[in-house]
């Protein structure tokens, strides 16, 4: 019994010294004691702490001003060149480079209601008829931090209730599409003309005459939601 237990602890003895020989060995290897213990990320970047976060930046949203959105965006996207002889719209009349994005209605929305509302916080700045639209309202906003001016058009006139300087907020209804190649929409489909005008000045031409003049309005589609 006793040359048992001389036995067990010589087995001990002999396995806590190779332990010890085999740490030993690896320390001296790595030149680093607290180098197994360190982890380096596939993919991070040299200078940049492992698993910190990061940021994407964003522009800032603006609200659907009408249902089922960019979808409806498939004649006039912004930036569209158009003249008679080369428009997507059958018997259009307007020459030059569009200034925002027509959303068109769909064939059961003919002789219904479309709502149409604001796609951002600001001041009613104009709300009347004009020739090429019908009617429309301007809606003073802010984008970017920068002053913008926000054109509805072919709207029916008659169910805005908004009043010039009344503020809307996103969301909020403005009112109806007008009826199609009626006087609500002068003549035109029925539709939606939005657009974003740099600056607090009124300005609510459709169309351009020169690509250049286009770096005066912001495309709409890449801060709609």
């Amino acid at each position: 019994m006793e040359k048992l237990h001389k036995y067990i602890a010589l087995v001990i003895v002999s396995a806590a010294i190779a332990v010890g020989v085999f740490m030993l060995s690896n320390t001296e290897t790595s030149g680093n004691p607290t180098a197994p213990n360190t982890i380096k990320q596939a993919g991070s970047p040299i200078g940049q702490v492992a698993g910190a976060a990061t940021t994407n930046e964003s522009k800032p949203e603006l609200a659907m001003p009408i249902s089922i959105g960019l979808v409806r965006v498939t004649k006039k996207p912004f930036g569209l060149k158009v003249s008679p002889e080369t428009s997507p719209v059958e018997n259009d009349i307007f020459y030059g480079f569009h200034t925002g994005l027509d959303f068109e209605t769909f064939p059961a929305e003919q002789n219904t209601n479309v709502v149409i509302t604001a796609a951002c916080d600001g001041a009613v700045k104009m709300n009347t008829w004009a020739k090429g639209y019908g009617g429309v309202l301007v809606q003073s906003c802010k984008l970017d931090g920068q002053d913008v001016t926000v054109i509805y058009g072919h709207m029916k006139l008659d169910s805005i209730s908004a009043k010039v300087g009344q503020t809307l907020l996103a969301g909020d209804t403005i009112g109806f599409l007008g009826d199609g190649f009626t006087h609500e929409t002068d003549g035109r489909r029925k539709h939606l003309h939005f657009d974003i005008h740099k600056g607090s000045d009124l300005n609510i031409l459709g169309y351009v005459p020169t690509k250049d003049d286009l770096a005066e309005w912001i495309d709409p589609t890449p801060y709609l939601k």
